[in-house]
């Protein structure tokens, strides 16, 4: 058996809500180092200073920085990380209109 550790895969969760945090962190902890953070900014930061992230894990509802458009900041520079949003919108066609506006 070999003395090092698997090094595990980064995953970065994005969420205003500290209980979504926690819970993302509890359910990924195991396989995966989780980086939290409560803003996009925070987010971007993060991501400046960490070694390569696997994964994005971002809400969409979020004060200052929508999670679309934290993602679209991210997509150029971190081009090998998968990118998941998040959102509680029920309605697909008004989620739709939003995200399109926060694009434009």
């Amino acid at each position: 058996m070999s003395s090092r550790k698997k090094l595990k895969p980064k995953i970065l969760v994005v969420d205003d809500e500290l209980d979504n945090l926690d819970l993302l962190y509890r359910t990924f902890h195991r396989e995966y180092k989780v980086l939290g953070s409560q803003s996009g900014l925070e987010a971007l930061k993060i991501l400046e200073t960490s070694e390569e992230v696997a994964v994005i894990i971002s809400d969409q509802r979020m004060p200052k920085m929508s999670g679309t458009e934290f993602l679209s900041l991210t997509a150029n520079q971190y081009h090998n990380t998968i990118r998941i949003l998040l959102t509680g919108f029920t309605d697909i066609e008004k989620f739709l209109i939003t995200i399109d506006h926060q694009l434009q």
